[in-house]
């Protein structure tokens, strides 16, 4: 504190003191100008704490409240005595404060201490307010409660300040932040200090029952397990409640899931939970999709080759089903019917059906057709190009595949030279290339396990001529009349050629003869000459 007063001319002494409180002053320190020494009266509030300068300026280390006084300079001449006061004023920070005796939860509808915020070690005293997020609280009958205590230590002079918040919550203030700042005056001016917000766990009584369905598909189908979830909006949430299953008269209890596994199309249906006390309830309908498939026949079935079979893939599901067949892998686009069974029809069948809406909603039955038939034959033969060799065919129908043997005339021989062609819808062809030096009979002979079946077709030799030969016979009687009539027409054409010669060497004869007449004055020849291509000539007439 520096004395503001100007060092007279003639200065003895500077002297410092303070006012009690009744205005009596107390002595603290002396300088003598001439003498240049300091003396500090014996104060116990002041031992050791003291210093003035050459400048008379007093100064106070450790600063306590209670040097919150009026002190005054004094300088003294031998003339006068000056002096100049200075008030001093003393200030302390208070701590951060703190929300303690915080409240384990709030519940709603009921006043209750929230906590209490403290501010220690304040000079001058300080004020706190409340806040809930950001904004102040002001006090409201029976709803905000705030009571204010200041207390001052004795032995050091600071204060205290706690205030205390009685508060009635609603719903909302489950997340609000509440705090408290402290507001005190230092040096430059009021000054605010402000808690860590604290948040309240809020109970408030449930308003509202819903169930839900924990499944893992939007659609639920046979076999599935189902949750179902009974919540209640309150704080904390209800434990427990009482869940009514469709045909059960009487709620079941049990915490907030209940489990039913692999579940049945039965338990379609109303569900309802509610609160153990029943004052309120929620309901939801759930539906078990099912897909049954019924196929007739299915399994393995045999049938005869022209025989009539039904078939029939009845569907019944919980909402319109997709139904498709599939043969031997391969979509069929119409469902199949046999009204004349056929080897083409054999194979596996398959009738499919789904609903396109539960995912994994699929049932399919199979139904493999066998058409089974005696063995059917029929025979060809054709003249290859070369007209050296003949190829006869022996065509066969059957189911199961028969095995085909060929003989030859009535030796019995079997022929093992054959070539069959693909075993297809229950039909193939054997075949064999001869070149016969005379009239044979081919035998074709398909056996399976139903029934032997022989066939025979007699093929002329290579070396008599055909013509026109029809490529397919199977009756054994046109086969020989056709010979026949070949061998007659054959003899017929021979006998028309032996005439053409004979007629062509008859008139080559006369012509010779008249030739021969109109120069037998010029040479009559020999005798034995003549009589020789008589004989020659006559020959070839013959």
């Amino acid at each position: 504190m520096p004395c503001r007063l100007e060092v007279p001319d003639g200065l003895m002494f500077g002297k410092w003191k303070y006012e009690m409180p009744n205005g009596s002053p107390v002595f603290i320190a002396f300088r003598s100008s001439t003498k240049k020494n300091v003396q500090y009266d014996d104060v116990p509030d002041y031992k050791d704490r003291l210093s003035l300068s050459e400048n008379y300026t007093l100064s106070i280390k450790n600063a306590r409240i209670s040097d919150e006084k009026r002190f005054v300079c004094m300088l003294v001449t031998e003339d006068d005595v000056s002096e100049e006061p200075t008030i001093v004023k003393v200030f302390k920070q208070p701590s951060q404060p703190e929300i303690l005796h915080q409240a384990d939860f709030l519940e709603t509808e009921k006043l209750q201490m929230l906590g209490e915020c403290v501010a220690r070690e304040s000079y001058p005293e300080g004020n706190v307010t409340w806040y809930k997020n950001g904004k102040v609280l002001q006090p409201v009958e029976e709803v905000v409660v705030i009571n204010l205590q200041k207390i001052v230590d004795k032995s050091t002079g600071l204060f205290t300040m706690t205030s205390s918040l009685q508060y009635m919550p609603t719903k909302e203030d489950a997340n609000a932040k509440f705090s408290c700042i402290v507001t005190y005056y230092g040096p430059s001016g009021q000054k605010t200090i402000q808690s860590e917000p604290v948040v309240f766990d809020v109970h408030y009584p449930t308003e509202k029952v819903t169930i839900q369905v924990l499944s893992q598909s939007s659609t639920i189908k046979e076999g599935d397990n189902i949750t179902l979830k009974c919540s209640g909006n309150g704080n904390p949430p209800p434990q427990e409640f009482l869940f009514y299953i469709p045909g059960e008269t009487e709620g079941i209890r049990s915490s907030d899931t209940y489990v039913m596994t692999d579940v049945r199309r039965n338990a379609t249906g109303e569900y309802k939970c509610s609160l153990t006390d029943k004052s309120m309830m929620d309901s939801t309908t759930i539906t078990v999709h099912y897909l049954d498939l019924q196929l007739t026949p299915s399994g393995e079935v045999t049938k005869q080759i022209g025989e009539a079979l039904p078939v029939s893939c009845t569907i019944s599901s919980s909402r319109n089903a997709t139904v498709f067949w599939i043969k031997d892998n391969t979509r069929m686009q119409t469902s199949p019917s046999f009204s004349s069974l056929q080897y083409q029809d054999a194979g596996n069948y398959i009738c499919e059906t789904t609903l396109q809406e539960v995912e994994g909603l699929k049932k399919r039955k199979t139904l493999k057709l066998i058409v089974e038939g005696k063995p059917q034959i029929k025979m060809t033969k054709k003249t290859n190009t070369n007209k050296m060799s003949k190829t006869i065919v022996c065509h066969v129908e059957g189911f199961p595949k028969p095995a085909v043997q060929w003989t030859v005339t009535g030796s019995g021989s079997i022929i093992n030279k054959t070539e069959e062609t693909k075993y297809v819808n229950g039909k193939f062809s054997s075949k064999i290339v001869i070149a016969p030096e005379e009239n044979v009979t081919l035998t074709c002979i398909a056996e399976n396990q139903l029934e032997r079946t022989v066939t025979s077709l007699n093929v002329s030799a290579i070396s008599i001529p055909e013509y026109d030969e029809p490529e397919d016979r199977n009756d054994d009687n046109s086969e020989k009349v056709n010979d026949q009539a070949k061998l007659i027409v054959g003899i017929v054409v021979g006998l028309l050629l032996a005439a053409l010669v004979a007629g062509v060497v008859y008139w080559l004869y006369v012509k010779k003869s008249k030739t021969a007449s109109k120069h037998v004055d010029k040479d009559l020849g020999n005798i034995e000459e003549n009589k020789k291509l008589e004989e020659n000539n006559h020959k070839s007439e013959t």
